[in-house]
């Protein structure tokens, strides 16, 4: 084999290698985007989960005391402010993301 055919075949060579390696390289992260809807969504999720929980806490302890739904109404509205507070933040970090 002469030396210029050698080096065709070795060009041939490291171009099938860079070939092979580039497939297995892995895409560049691409920035996620998330629409408006689902910010929207997210947040009354975390209102109604607040007002859930706090409603959950304050029957099952009106059924475990046995009063009368004082607890309901009180763990409620503590569910509908911490609902609340939580909805602010996740709009406050959203507000942060977009600047």
């Amino acid at each position: 084999m002469t030396d210029p055919e050698q080096s065709e075949r070795m060009a041939q060579l490291e171009k099938r290698i860079d070939a092979l390696k580039s497939k297995d390289t892995p895409k560049p992260q691409q920035e996620e985007h998330y629409s408006q809807a689902q910010h929207a969504w997210r947040m009354v999720i975390e209102l109604v989960a607040g007002l859930l929980i706090g409603f959950g806490m304050g029957y099952g302890l009106d059924v475990l005391f046995g009063t009368m739904p004082i607890f309901l109404v009180l763990f409620t509205l503590l569910g509908l402010a911490a609902g609340v507070k939580v909805m602010i933040a996740s709009a406050a970090e959203i507000q942060k993301d977009n600047e």
